[in-house]
């Protein structure tokens, strides 16, 4: 499971400003930003809390992702659907409903 890190939330919370940091430890920032300023251990904190929740929410849409079927089936049981055989898009389907049932959305 990927950790959010100190980087990643205050690349959340301020986009572009300009610090390093060692070892994913909040005691080792180097600000050096002249626009924004430096936010508190709480503030990051909350927000790594707010990042890793949403990552983990959305877990099941990347594992979904690559067992899909490709979009040309789809494309090509449409046009056999438009003709009146609708057996390659109910299949289609099925498929894609066999991967929402393996990867669920969460509650």
């Amino acid at each position: 499971m990927k950790k959010i890190t100190i980087h990643q939330a205050i690349g959340s919370l301020l986009p572009g400003a300009e610090f390093s940091i060692i070892d994913n430890d909040y005691d080792t920032i180097d600000w050096w930003d002249e626009v924004y300023q430096q936010p508190s251990k709480e503030e990051v904190d909350a927000e790594i809390a707010k990042l890793q929740k949403e990552w983990e929410d959305t877990e099941y849409q990347r594992l979904r992702q690559p067992e899909y079927p490709p979009m040309v089936d789809y494309l090509d049981a449409c046009y056999w659907a438009s003709k009146g055989d609708n057996t390659k898009l109910d299949e289609y389907y099925a498929k894609c409903e066999s991967v929402k049932l393996k990867y669920p959305k969460p509650q």
